[in-house]
Parts: C-alpha cells; structure tokens; sequence
C-alpha cells in the first residue's frame, strides 16, 4: 500500500514540474501577446514586433523576479493594490531602456500594467 502512495506522489511531482515549465512559456507567450495588442491600442506605446514583445515580457518578469526578491514585495499589478500598481507602471517604463525597439511614455505604461494586470487575474496561469 505504501509503495503505490509514494509512487503515485512522484508522479504528481514530475507532473507539477511539466506544468510548471508549460505555465512558464504561456505566460510569457500572453504577456507578449498582451504587449502587443497594448503596443497596438494605446498612444503612448510604438507598435511592437512579436519578438520585440517576447524580449519585453523577458525583461519585465526577470525585473519583476528581482524587486520580489530584494524587496520581498510582489509587483504584480493588481498583487498589492495601489503600490504594486505603481511598481508595475515604473518597470514597464524602465524597461524601454533595455529592450530595443521599445518606446513607451508613462500613459502607454500606466494602460499595459492596467491591461497586463486585468490579464493576470483572469488567466489562471501561475509561475511557481
């Protein structure tokens, strides 16, 4: 009995991880996805390529890795209310500077973490 409980827990386990990894690449497909139609929609963002779009949501979540772990605050849009509304608008700002091909004003930011956020809570895709 004991030997078919722990076979079915690693199963689980290998099974989270390809789930993980799977979360992992939708979600970075939906942000750039979501990046782009943002790109597309809002005036204060240059149209952005796909690519351009993918190396930006890159960009965005290694930043948003780092302020979690500095910081230990979650900067998700809607995460932390008000504040981590805010922190999502300044990396997406930043972000112009290291990605090329991105131009974004602080309106065309404050519209992508609003847009980016309202993605977040309805998908229920979550990296771990």
């Amino acid at each position: 009995m004991a030997d078919n409980t722990q076979g079915t827990h690693r199963d689980n386990e290998d099974k989270s991880g390809e789930i993980s990894w799977l979360g992992i690449v939708i979600r970075f497909i939906v942000a750039a996805i979501v990046l782009m139609i943002t790109s597309f929609i809002s005036p204060g963002f240059k149209n952005m390529t796909f690519g351009t779009a993918l190396i930006a949501a890159l960009v965005i979540a290694a930043v948003d890795y780092l302020v979690q772990k500095i910081f230990k605050f979650d900067a998700a849009p809607f995460g932390r209310g008000l504040s981590g509304f805010i922190v999502s608008v300044i990396i997406i700002y930043l972000s112009q500077f290291i990605v090329p091909g991105m131009e974004v004003n602080a309106l065309g930011a404050i519209i992508a973490a609003l847009i980016i956020g309202i993605v977040d809570a309805i998908l229920p895709v979550h990296v771990v």
